[in-house]
């Protein structure tokens, strides 16, 4: 999804600004995104987990002359049960999908306050509106970047930024390839191009494809006593 939105803002002349942990990869990224139009490319070394280089990165993150806006899609969902008898994944899987993400956008949030405008799109999950018995660890670190999300909305709307929560279904990528039980699944392309139309119209939320919002909707009204019987 990163890749495929990264493609539709260097085709739109943006200055694309891409961090991550593997750069060679992200060069990769950078030099297809110059082709595809972007004005500038950029490559910053970013692990989100670790403090020191989620500090660079922040620092690193704005270009003079330009407007700030992210893109935060970084996660980390490891099968559960490897959790449950691992405490150190479980650490990592908290560290990559919640607290390093929230860490890096309040380290950004005073550059938006600061320039006035701009948009954040967070990649959250569904996995986050109800825990289940087969993903509550990742579900909930999904759904504390939720919570998260909607209070720097409320920060920053005064500053006339945007932040939209994205929370996808299944879509085809590395992280939920060869996951039994998948059904009709969206491309990253045309997930990319909805959080790009919803990022611009200011959409707080944006379930995709849109019929996991009514799935979600459902799953959250589910009764307690009933939803605790429930093995998936």
């Amino acid at each position: 999804m990163a890749r495929a939105f990264a493609r539709l803002a260097a085709a739109q002349g943006a200055v694309v600004t891409l961090a991550g942990r593997d750069t060679d990869d992200l060069a990769a990224i950078a030099a297809d995104a110059a082709l595809r139009g972007a004005a500038q490319t950029r490559v910053l070394p970013c692990d989100a987990a670790d403090a020191l280089s989620r500090a660079a990165c922040i620092a690193g993150a704005t270009v003079p002359g330009t407007r700030l806006s992210v893109l935060v899609a970084i996660g980390l969902m490891p099968d559960q049960d490897r959790m449950d008898a691992d405490p150190g994944l479980l650490e990592q899987m908290v560290e990559a999908t919640y607290s390093g993400p929230m860490a890096l956008l309040q380290g950004l949030a005073p550059h938006f306050e600061a320039q006035g405008g701009g948009h954040i799109v967070v990649i959250g999950s569904v996995a986050g509106d109800r825990g289940r018995r087969k993903n509550y660890l990742y579900g909930s670190a999904k759904a504390g970047l939720a919570i998260y999300a909607g209070g720097l909305r409320a920060r920053l709307f005064p500053a006339g930024v945007s932040v939209t929560l994205v929370k996808p279904g299944f879509v085809d990528t590395s992280m939920t390839w060869g996951l039994p039980g998948l059904f009709l699944v969206a491309t990253p392309q045309d997930c990319a191009a909805a959080m790009m139309r919803a990022a611009r119209k200011g959409r707080a939320v944006l379930y995709y494809p849109f019929f996991w919002r009514v799935i979600m909707l459902i799953i959250q009204h589910i009764p307690s006593n009933v939803m605790k019987r429930l093995k998936f």
